[in-house]
Protein backbone atom coordinates (compact mmCIF):
# COMPACT_ATOMS: atom_id res chain seq x y z
CA UNK A 1 0.00 0.00 0.00
CA UNK A 2 1.50 3.43 -0.58
CA UNK A 3 0.68 6.71 0.62
CA UNK A 4 1.68 9.81 -0.85
CA UNK A 5 2.08 13.31 -0.35
CA UNK A 6 2.70 15.60 -2.80
CA UNK A 7 4.52 19.01 -1.50
CA UNK A 8 1.09 19.89 -0.33
CA UNK A 9 -0.87 17.06 -1.22
CA UNK A 10 -0.98 13.76 0.79
CA UNK A 11 -2.56 10.38 -1.36
CA UNK A 12 -2.10 7.27 -0.23
CA UNK A 13 -1.61 3.71 -2.49
CA UNK A 14 -1.46 0.23 -1.43
CA UNK A 15 0.19 -2.10 -3.80
CA UNK A 16 -1.15 -5.44 -2.19
CA UNK A 17 -3.44 -7.17 -0.41
CA UNK A 18 -2.45 -8.81 3.03
CA UNK A 19 -1.63 -12.43 2.62
CA UNK A 20 -0.56 -14.48 6.34
CA UNK A 21 2.22 -16.02 5.06
CA UNK A 22 5.22 -15.80 2.61
CA UNK A 23 6.64 -19.42 0.68
CA UNK A 24 9.11 -19.30 3.48
CA UNK A 25 6.81 -20.73 6.47
CA UNK A 26 9.20 -19.00 8.43
CA UNK A 27 7.86 -15.37 7.99
CA UNK A 28 5.34 -13.23 7.80
CA UNK A 29 4.76 -10.70 4.63
CA UNK A 30 3.34 -7.41 6.68
CA UNK A 31 0.93 -5.12 4.32
CA UNK A 32 2.95 -2.01 3.08
CA UNK A 33 2.38 1.78 2.87
CA UNK A 34 4.96 3.87 1.32
CA UNK A 35 4.40 7.58 2.23
CA UNK A 36 5.64 10.24 -0.51
CA UNK A 37 5.37 12.96 2.11
CA UNK A 38 6.81 16.32 3.75
CA UNK A 39 8.76 15.70 6.76
CA UNK A 40 7.86 17.85 9.79
CA UNK A 41 10.99 18.69 11.69
CA UNK A 42 8.20 18.83 15.19
CA UNK A 43 7.00 15.10 14.35
CA UNK A 44 3.52 15.73 14.60
CA UNK A 45 2.59 15.66 11.07
CA UNK A 46 3.61 14.83 7.41
CA UNK A 47 6.13 11.73 6.88
CA UNK A 48 6.50 11.56 10.79
CA UNK A 49 2.52 11.10 11.62
CA UNK A 50 2.67 8.44 8.91
CA UNK A 51 5.42 6.17 10.25
CA UNK A 52 3.96 6.48 13.41
CA UNK A 53 0.18 5.69 12.62
CA UNK A 54 1.44 2.77 10.78
CA UNK A 55 3.33 1.52 13.25
CA UNK A 56 0.21 1.98 16.00
CA UNK A 57 -2.03 0.24 13.42
CA UNK A 58 0.36 -2.85 12.28
CA UNK A 59 1.59 -1.69 9.06
CA UNK A 60 4.76 -1.05 7.74
CA UNK A 61 5.81 1.90 6.04
CA UNK A 62 8.42 2.94 3.81
CA UNK A 63 8.78 6.44 2.67
CA UNK A 64 10.11 8.99 -0.07
CA UNK A 65 10.71 13.34 1.41
CA UNK A 66 9.35 15.52 -1.02
CA UNK A 67 9.81 18.04 1.62
CA UNK A 68 11.78 19.42 4.13
CA UNK A 69 10.23 21.93 6.51
CA UNK A 70 10.99 23.87 10.12
CA UNK A 71 8.05 23.84 12.51
CA UNK A 72 7.56 23.78 16.00
CA UNK A 73 3.79 23.63 17.80
CA UNK A 74 3.53 27.29 17.29
CA UNK A 75 3.46 26.92 13.43
CA UNK A 76 5.45 26.13 10.12
CA UNK A 77 8.37 28.85 9.86
CA UNK A 78 10.23 27.75 6.81
CA UNK A 79 9.18 25.46 4.01
CA UNK A 80 11.67 24.21 1.58
CA UNK A 81 10.37 21.72 -1.14
CA UNK A 82 6.86 22.19 -0.55
CA UNK A 83 5.91 24.67 -3.11
CA UNK A 84 3.23 24.50 -5.59
CA UNK A 85 4.01 22.14 -8.25
CA UNK A 86 2.42 21.46 -11.72
CA UNK A 87 5.45 19.28 -12.40
CA UNK A 88 5.74 17.30 -9.69
CA UNK A 89 1.82 16.57 -9.44
CA UNK A 90 2.81 15.03 -13.48
CA UNK A 91 5.47 13.02 -12.29
CA UNK A 92 3.50 11.39 -9.32
CA UNK A 93 0.57 10.77 -11.79
CA UNK A 94 2.90 9.07 -14.60
CA UNK A 95 4.48 6.87 -12.13
CA UNK A 96 0.50 5.81 -10.86
CA UNK A 97 0.04 5.20 -14.27
CA UNK A 98 3.16 3.37 -14.89
CA UNK A 99 2.58 1.33 -11.83
CA UNK A 100 -1.17 0.83 -11.39
CA UNK A 101 -1.68 0.49 -7.35
CA UNK A 102 -4.44 -1.38 -5.62
CA UNK A 103 -5.82 1.63 -3.71
CA UNK A 104 -4.95 5.87 -3.67
CA UNK A 105 -6.09 7.82 -1.01
CA UNK A 106 -5.70 11.01 -1.17
CA UNK A 107 -5.09 13.70 1.33
CA UNK A 108 -5.21 17.05 -0.05
CA UNK A 109 -2.66 19.16 2.29
CA UNK A 110 -3.28 22.80 1.21
CA UNK A 111 -3.48 24.06 5.00
CA UNK A 112 -2.30 23.06 8.43
CA UNK A 113 -4.60 22.26 11.02
CA UNK A 114 -2.93 25.54 12.68
CA UNK A 115 -3.59 27.54 9.65
CA UNK A 116 -0.15 27.71 7.89
CA UNK A 117 -1.01 27.95 4.08
CA UNK A 118 1.16 25.09 2.09
CA UNK A 119 0.01 25.35 -1.55
CA UNK A 120 -0.73 28.27 -3.98
CA UNK A 121 -3.71 28.09 -6.26
CA UNK A 122 -1.53 27.41 -9.13
CA UNK A 123 -1.32 23.38 -8.33
CA UNK A 124 -5.35 23.22 -8.19
CA UNK A 125 -5.97 22.61 -11.40
CA UNK A 126 -3.61 20.04 -12.38
CA UNK A 127 -4.09 18.82 -9.19
CA UNK A 128 -8.22 18.00 -10.02
CA UNK A 129 -7.16 16.98 -13.60
CA UNK A 130 -4.74 14.62 -12.63
CA UNK A 131 -4.99 12.87 -9.06
CA UNK A 132 -8.67 13.29 -8.41
CA UNK A 133 -10.20 11.04 -11.43
CA UNK A 134 -7.44 8.65 -10.06
CA UNK A 135 -8.16 8.42 -6.71
CA UNK A 136 -9.98 5.65 -4.55
CA UNK A 137 -11.00 8.56 -1.96
CA UNK A 138 -9.68 12.18 -1.36
CA UNK A 139 -10.43 13.27 2.69
CA UNK A 140 -10.29 17.11 2.52
CA UNK A 141 -11.30 19.35 5.18
CA UNK A 142 -13.29 22.04 5.19
CA UNK A 143 -10.80 24.89 3.72
CA UNK A 144 -9.75 22.19 1.47
CA UNK A 145 -13.14 21.14 0.39
CA UNK A 146 -13.45 24.84 -0.82
CA UNK A 147 -10.34 25.78 -2.34
CA UNK A 148 -10.96 22.21 -4.80
CA UNK A 149 -14.34 23.79 -5.35
CA UNK A 150 -13.75 27.36 -5.59
CA UNK A 151 -16.40 27.92 -3.53
CA UNK A 152 -17.61 30.02 -0.15
CA UNK A 153 -16.64 28.54 3.26
CA UNK A 154 -18.51 25.31 4.42
CA UNK A 155 -20.60 26.50 7.71
CA UNK A 156 -23.04 23.00 7.69
CA UNK A 157 -23.25 19.44 7.52
CA UNK A 158 -26.14 20.15 4.32
CA UNK A 159 -22.90 22.28 3.14
CA UNK A 160 -20.44 18.90 3.57
CA UNK A 161 -22.87 17.02 1.78
CA UNK A 162 -23.19 19.19 -0.98
CA UNK A 163 -19.30 19.63 -1.03
CA UNK A 164 -18.68 15.80 -0.78
CA UNK A 165 -21.04 15.08 -3.93
CA UNK A 166 -19.43 17.70 -6.30
CA UNK A 167 -16.02 16.51 -5.17
CA UNK A 168 -17.14 12.85 -6.33
CA UNK A 169 -18.31 14.20 -9.46
CA UNK A 170 -14.60 15.12 -9.81
CA UNK A 171 -13.78 11.46 -10.22
CA UNK A 172 -13.03 9.32 -7.21
CA UNK A 173 -14.69 6.67 -6.12
CA UNK A 174 -15.30 7.75 -2.73
CA UNK A 175 -15.29 11.34 -0.76
CA UNK A 176 -14.72 12.38 3.41
CA UNK A 177 -15.02 16.18 3.77
CA UNK A 178 -13.88 16.41 7.51
CA UNK A 179 -15.67 18.81 9.86
CA UNK A 180 -13.60 18.79 12.63
CA UNK A 181 -13.51 22.80 11.97
CA UNK A 182 -17.32 22.59 11.73
CA UNK A 183 -18.68 25.91 13.74
CA UNK A 184 -21.18 25.62 16.05
CA UNK A 185 -20.68 21.55 16.29
CA UNK A 186 -20.72 19.71 19.42
CA UNK A 187 -19.72 16.77 17.47
CA UNK A 188 -16.90 15.88 15.12
CA UNK A 189 -18.70 15.65 12.28
CA UNK A 190 -17.59 14.15 8.92
CA UNK A 191 -19.13 13.24 5.90
CA UNK A 192 -18.59 10.22 3.98
CA UNK A 193 -20.13 9.85 0.19
CA UNK A 194 -20.13 6.87 -1.86
CA UNK A 195 -21.75 8.06 -4.56
CA UNK A 196 -24.98 7.14 -3.57
CA UNK A 197 -25.14 7.34 0.15
CA UNK A 198 -24.16 9.72 2.72
CA UNK A 199 -22.79 8.86 6.10
CA UNK A 200 -22.76 10.99 8.74
CA UNK A 201 -19.75 10.02 11.10
CA UNK A 202 -19.92 11.24 14.61
CA UNK A 203 -17.37 11.35 17.13
CA UNK A 204 -16.87 13.40 20.77
CA UNK A 205 -15.28 16.39 20.25
CA UNK A 206 -12.22 16.27 22.19
CA UNK A 207 -10.99 19.66 23.85
CA UNK A 208 -7.51 19.91 23.87
CA UNK A 209 -5.02 21.58 22.08
CA UNK A 210 -2.35 18.42 20.48
CA UNK A 211 -4.33 18.19 17.19
CA UNK A 212 -1.45 18.98 15.00
CA UNK A 213 -1.08 16.20 12.25
CA UNK A 214 -4.58 15.02 12.53
CA UNK A 215 -5.70 14.94 9.12
CA UNK A 216 -1.95 13.33 7.92
CA UNK A 217 -3.04 11.00 10.70
CA UNK A 218 -6.36 10.14 9.91
CA UNK A 219 -5.63 9.49 6.14
CA UNK A 220 -2.73 7.32 6.87
CA UNK A 221 -4.17 5.06 8.96
CA UNK A 222 -7.10 4.56 6.16
CA UNK A 223 -4.23 3.36 3.89
CA UNK A 224 -2.91 1.43 6.13
CA UNK A 225 -6.24 -0.11 6.98
CA UNK A 226 -6.74 -0.86 3.18
CA UNK A 227 -3.44 -2.64 3.44
CA UNK A 228 -4.45 -4.95 5.39
CA UNK A 229 -7.54 -5.91 3.66
CA UNK A 230 -10.56 -3.55 4.87
CA UNK A 231 -13.04 -2.45 2.43
CA UNK A 232 -13.35 1.35 2.38
CA UNK A 233 -16.14 2.62 4.70
CA UNK A 234 -14.90 0.14 7.99
CA UNK A 235 -11.28 1.49 7.03
CA UNK A 236 -12.46 4.89 7.51
CA UNK A 237 -14.59 4.30 10.61
CA UNK A 238 -11.48 2.68 12.02
CA UNK A 239 -9.53 5.95 10.83
CA UNK A 240 -11.56 8.41 12.80
CA UNK A 241 -11.98 6.09 15.73
CA UNK A 242 -8.15 5.67 16.47
CA UNK A 243 -7.78 9.39 16.00
CA UNK A 244 -10.14 10.06 18.31
CA UNK A 245 -8.52 7.71 20.27
CA UNK A 246 -5.52 9.24 20.08
CA UNK A 247 -6.69 12.91 20.82
CA UNK A 248 -8.44 11.91 23.94
CA UNK A 249 -5.29 9.49 25.49
CA UNK A 250 -3.22 12.69 24.61
CA UNK A 251 -5.17 15.30 25.56
CA UNK A 252 -3.20 16.20 28.74
CA UNK A 253 0.17 15.73 27.40
CA UNK A 254 1.97 19.25 26.92
CA UNK A 255 4.91 18.75 24.46
CA UNK A 256 6.35 22.20 22.96
CA UNK A 257 4.94 25.88 24.22
CA UNK A 258 3.10 26.49 21.36
CA UNK A 259 -0.83 27.25 20.62
CA UNK A 260 -1.03 23.30 19.13
CA UNK A 261 0.41 20.78 20.38
CA UNK A 262 1.10 16.82 18.75
CA UNK A 263 -0.55 13.78 19.79
CA UNK A 264 0.98 10.56 21.18
CA UNK A 265 -0.02 7.86 17.81
CA UNK A 266 1.92 4.75 20.19
CA UNK A 267 -0.66 5.63 23.49
CA UNK A 268 2.83 5.32 25.05
CA UNK A 269 4.33 8.83 26.24
CA UNK A 270 1.86 8.76 29.92
CA UNK A 271 2.61 5.12 30.91
CA UNK A 272 6.03 4.53 31.62
CA UNK A 273 6.97 2.62 28.49
CA UNK A 274 4.12 0.26 29.19
CA UNK A 275 2.27 -0.27 26.08
CA UNK A 276 -1.09 -0.98 26.03
CA UNK A 277 -2.07 -4.16 24.11
CA UNK A 278 -5.84 -2.73 23.35
CA UNK A 279 -6.03 -2.11 19.50
CA UNK A 280 -8.57 -0.39 17.76
CA UNK A 281 -10.57 -1.59 14.83
CA UNK A 282 -11.07 -4.43 13.12
CA UNK A 283 -8.10 -6.22 11.66
CA UNK A 284 -9.47 -8.72 8.73
CA UNK A 285 -5.85 -11.21 9.08
CA UNK A 286 -7.21 -11.71 12.80
CA UNK A 287 -9.64 -13.94 11.68
CA UNK A 288 -6.46 -16.61 10.66
CA UNK A 289 -7.10 -18.99 13.56
CA UNK A 290 -10.53 -18.18 15.19
CA UNK A 291 -11.08 -19.96 18.46
CA UNK A 292 -14.64 -20.65 19.24
CA UNK A 293 -15.27 -21.76 23.38
CA UNK A 294 -18.01 -23.77 24.47
CA UNK A 295 -19.12 -24.53 28.20
CA UNK A 296 -19.61 -28.21 27.98
CA UNK A 297 -16.51 -29.22 26.49
CA UNK A 298 -14.62 -26.90 29.10
CA UNK A 299 -16.85 -28.79 31.92
CA UNK A 300 -16.35 -32.17 30.21
CA UNK A 301 -12.63 -32.17 30.36
CA UNK A 302 -12.29 -30.04 33.88
CA UNK A 303 -10.97 -26.47 32.59
CA UNK A 304 -12.10 -23.35 33.88
CA UNK A 305 -12.92 -20.90 30.24
CA UNK A 306 -9.75 -18.87 31.54
CA UNK A 307 -7.45 -21.81 31.27
CA UNK A 308 -9.01 -22.99 28.04
CA UNK A 309 -8.83 -19.45 26.49
CA UNK A 310 -4.64 -19.14 27.54
CA UNK A 311 -3.89 -22.32 26.08
CA UNK A 312 -5.44 -21.34 22.56
CA UNK A 313 -3.74 -17.82 22.44
CA UNK A 314 -0.49 -19.35 23.47
CA UNK A 315 -1.07 -21.83 20.50
CA UNK A 316 -1.41 -19.02 18.10
CA UNK A 317 -5.29 -18.37 18.17
CA UNK A 318 -5.30 -15.25 16.41
CA UNK A 319 -9.05 -13.85 17.39
CA UNK A 320 -10.77 -15.91 20.71
CA UNK A 321 -14.84 -15.74 20.59
CA UNK A 322 -16.86 -16.74 23.81
CA UNK A 323 -19.77 -18.86 23.08
CA UNK A 324 -21.00 -20.22 26.84
CA UNK A 325 -24.79 -21.00 25.70
CA UNK A 326 -25.81 -21.79 29.44
CA UNK A 327 -23.76 -20.27 31.87
CA UNK A 328 -26.09 -17.52 34.37
CA UNK A 329 -25.20 -14.22 33.43
CA UNK A 330 -23.04 -13.46 36.58
CA UNK A 331 -20.83 -15.69 36.43
CA UNK A 332 -20.59 -15.22 32.29
CA UNK A 333 -20.10 -11.69 33.06
CA UNK A 334 -17.37 -12.69 35.74
CA UNK A 335 -15.76 -15.37 33.21
CA UNK A 336 -15.63 -12.72 30.18
CA UNK A 337 -13.76 -10.10 31.94
CA UNK A 338 -10.93 -12.51 33.26
CA UNK A 339 -10.93 -13.68 29.72
CA UNK A 340 -11.02 -9.60 28.69
CA UNK A 341 -7.53 -9.23 30.45
CA UNK A 342 -6.00 -12.33 29.11
CA UNK A 343 -6.87 -11.18 25.14
CA UNK A 344 -5.60 -7.77 25.29
CA UNK A 345 -2.28 -8.67 27.34
CA UNK A 346 -1.55 -10.45 24.20
CA UNK A 347 -3.30 -8.23 21.85
CA UNK A 348 -5.78 -10.83 20.90
CA UNK A 349 -9.01 -9.70 20.24
CA UNK A 350 -12.10 -10.79 22.04
CA UNK A 351 -15.35 -10.77 20.88
CA UNK A 352 -19.02 -12.40 22.93
CA UNK A 353 -21.69 -14.54 21.31
CA UNK A 354 -24.93 -13.23 20.44
CA UNK A 355 -24.88 -11.18 24.18
CA UNK A 356 -24.32 -7.38 23.53
CA UNK A 357 -25.14 -6.81 27.27
CA UNK A 358 -22.05 -9.06 28.15
CA UNK A 359 -20.03 -7.62 25.57
CA UNK A 360 -21.10 -4.01 26.60
CA UNK A 361 -20.70 -4.63 30.13
CA UNK A 362 -17.02 -6.60 30.49
CA UNK A 363 -15.75 -3.83 27.40
CA UNK A 364 -15.05 -6.81 24.61
CA UNK A 365 -14.07 -6.12 21.14
CA UNK A 366 -17.02 -6.57 19.74
CA UNK A 367 -20.02 -9.29 19.49
CA UNK A 368 -20.83 -12.14 16.79
CA UNK A 369 -24.50 -13.08 15.85
CA UNK A 370 -26.44 -15.69 13.95
CA UNK A 371 -29.42 -15.04 11.73
CA UNK A 372 -31.82 -15.40 14.26
CA UNK A 373 -30.23 -13.35 16.54
CA UNK A 374 -29.94 -9.36 17.19
CA UNK A 375 -29.90 -8.09 13.51
CA UNK A 376 -26.09 -6.27 12.97
CA UNK A 377 -27.69 -3.24 12.02
CA UNK A 378 -29.24 -2.84 15.80
CA UNK A 379 -26.16 -4.17 17.29
CA UNK A 380 -23.96 -1.44 15.68
CA UNK A 381 -26.11 1.33 17.05
CA UNK A 382 -25.57 -0.03 20.74
CA UNK A 383 -21.96 -0.61 20.01
CA UNK A 384 -20.97 2.05 17.93
CA UNK A 385 -18.76 2.39 15.60
CA UNK A 386 -15.59 0.88 16.61
CA UNK A 387 -16.81 -2.29 18.05
CA UNK A 388 -16.29 -5.79 15.59
CA UNK A 389 -19.49 -7.16 14.59
CA UNK A 390 -19.47 -10.87 12.60
CA UNK A 391 -22.38 -12.59 11.59
CA UNK A 392 -23.44 -15.87 10.73
CA UNK A 393 -24.08 -16.62 7.03
CA UNK A 394 -24.95 -19.41 4.48
CA UNK A 395 -26.35 -17.56 1.46
CA UNK A 396 -25.17 -14.72 -0.69
CA UNK A 397 -28.20 -12.64 0.06
CA UNK A 398 -27.45 -13.35 4.19
CA UNK A 399 -24.23 -11.94 3.49
CA UNK A 400 -25.27 -8.68 1.38
CA UNK A 401 -27.34 -8.14 4.07
CA UNK A 402 -24.66 -8.47 6.73
CA UNK A 403 -22.58 -5.29 5.17
CA UNK A 404 -25.78 -3.27 4.50
CA UNK A 405 -26.07 -3.86 8.36
CA UNK A 406 -22.12 -2.61 9.15
CA UNK A 407 -21.10 -5.67 9.71
CA UNK A 408 -17.31 -6.62 10.07
CA UNK A 409 -16.65 -10.23 8.47
CA UNK A 410 -18.92 -12.92 7.83
CA UNK A 411 -18.42 -16.58 9.25
CA UNK A 412 -19.54 -18.99 6.56
CA UNK A 413 -20.22 -22.42 7.05
CA UNK A 414 -21.11 -25.13 8.23
CA UNK A 415 -18.35 -26.42 6.02
CA UNK A 416 -18.47 -29.76 7.09
CA UNK A 417 -20.57 -31.76 9.50
CA UNK A 418 -20.44 -30.63 13.01
CA UNK A 419 -21.94 -31.66 16.41
CA UNK A 420 -22.03 -28.47 18.29
CA UNK A 421 -24.87 -27.44 16.52
CA UNK A 422 -28.34 -28.71 15.93
CA UNK A 423 -29.86 -29.61 12.41
CA UNK A 424 -27.12 -27.12 11.04
CA UNK A 425 -27.45 -27.52 7.29
CA UNK A 426 -23.96 -27.75 5.78
CA UNK A 427 -23.17 -25.53 2.59
CA UNK A 428 -19.89 -27.44 1.58
CA UNK A 429 -16.55 -26.31 0.09
CA UNK A 430 -18.28 -24.87 -3.08
CA UNK A 431 -20.87 -23.20 -1.40
CA UNK A 432 -18.17 -21.31 0.64
CA UNK A 433 -16.69 -20.41 -2.54
CA UNK A 434 -19.46 -18.85 -4.04
CA UNK A 435 -20.27 -17.01 -1.05
CA UNK A 436 -16.90 -15.73 -0.25
CA UNK A 437 -16.56 -14.29 -4.13
CA UNK A 438 -19.63 -12.67 -3.52
CA UNK A 439 -19.14 -10.99 0.09
CA UNK A 440 -17.89 -7.85 0.10
CA UNK A 441 -16.81 -8.90 3.82
CA UNK A 442 -13.70 -10.93 4.67
CA UNK A 443 -14.75 -14.35 5.35
CA UNK A 444 -14.36 -17.09 7.79
CA UNK A 445 -15.05 -20.58 7.05
CA UNK A 446 -16.73 -22.27 10.39
CA UNK A 447 -18.36 -26.02 11.01
CA UNK A 448 -16.63 -29.30 11.48
CA UNK A 449 -12.96 -27.71 10.43
CA UNK A 450 -9.71 -29.54 12.31
CA UNK A 451 -6.30 -30.27 11.44
CA UNK A 452 -7.47 -32.86 8.45
CA UNK A 453 -9.07 -30.31 6.41
CA UNK A 454 -8.37 -26.52 7.40
CA UNK A 455 -5.41 -27.27 4.39
CA UNK A 456 -8.49 -28.09 2.09
CA UNK A 457 -10.72 -24.98 3.24
CA UNK A 458 -7.70 -22.10 3.03
CA UNK A 459 -6.24 -24.11 -0.18
CA UNK A 460 -9.56 -22.87 -1.92
CA UNK A 461 -7.64 -19.62 -2.60
CA UNK A 462 -10.70 -17.02 -2.90
CA UNK A 463 -9.35 -13.56 -1.72
CA UNK A 464 -12.30 -12.62 0.65
CA UNK A 465 -11.37 -16.03 2.94
CA UNK A 466 -9.49 -14.74 6.07
CA UNK A 467 -9.58 -17.94 7.78
CA UNK A 468 -11.27 -20.56 10.21
CA UNK A 469 -13.10 -20.44 13.14
CA UNK A 470 -12.80 -24.09 15.08
CA UNK A 471 -14.71 -25.31 18.39
CA UNK A 472 -13.83 -28.96 18.71
CA UNK A 473 -11.10 -29.42 17.09
CA UNK A 474 -9.35 -27.42 19.98
CA UNK A 475 -11.49 -27.22 22.92
CA UNK A 476 -12.82 -31.25 22.91
CA UNK A 477 -9.44 -32.42 23.13
CA UNK A 478 -7.31 -32.83 25.78
CA UNK A 479 -4.42 -29.88 25.37
CA UNK A 480 -5.99 -27.09 23.86
CA UNK A 481 -2.31 -26.17 23.52
CA UNK A 482 -0.81 -28.48 21.10
CA UNK A 483 -4.13 -28.86 19.06
CA UNK A 484 -3.84 -24.90 18.19
CA UNK A 485 -0.44 -25.18 17.19
CA UNK A 486 -1.10 -28.20 15.01
CA UNK A 487 -3.69 -26.26 13.58
CA UNK A 488 -1.50 -23.05 12.94
CA UNK A 489 1.02 -25.38 11.35
CA UNK A 490 -2.00 -26.29 8.80
CA UNK A 491 -3.00 -23.29 8.14
CA UNK A 492 0.06 -21.34 7.74
CA UNK A 493 1.15 -24.54 5.30
CA UNK A 494 -2.00 -23.95 3.11
CA UNK A 495 -1.49 -20.14 3.34
CA UNK A 496 1.38 -20.37 1.64
CA UNK A 497 0.97 -23.20 -0.73
CA UNK A 498 -2.13 -20.98 -2.11
CA UNK A 499 0.56 -18.44 -2.74
CA UNK A 500 2.84 -19.75 -4.28
CA UNK A 501 -0.31 -20.99 -6.78
CA UNK A 502 -1.20 -18.00 -6.88
CA UNK A 503 2.26 -16.22 -7.88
Amino acid sequence: MAYTQVLSTSCMFYKEDRVPMTSDNSKMKPPHVLTVAGSDSGAGAGIQADLKTCAARGVYCSTVITAVTAQNTVGVQVKTGMLPSVGIVSVLSQSLHEFPVRALVVDPVMVSTSGDVLAGPSILAEFREELLPMADIITPNLKEASALLGCQQLKTVSDMRSAAKLLHEMGPRYVIVKGGDLPDSLDAVDVFFDGQDFYELRSSRIKTRNTHGTGCSLASCIAAELAKGSSMLPAVKVAKCYVETALDYSKDIAIGNGTQGPFDHIFRLKSNGQKSHRQVGFNPSDLFLYAVTDSGMNEKWGRSITDAVKAAIEGGATIVQLREKDAETHKFLEAAKACCEICHSHGIPLLINDRIDIALACDADGVHVGQSDMPASVARTLLGPEKIIGVSCKTIEQAHQAWIDGADYIGCGGVYPTNTKANNLTVGLEGLKTVCKASKLPVVAIGGINASNAGSVMETAVQNLKGVAVVSALFDRECILTETRKLHAVLKTAASMTLQRTH
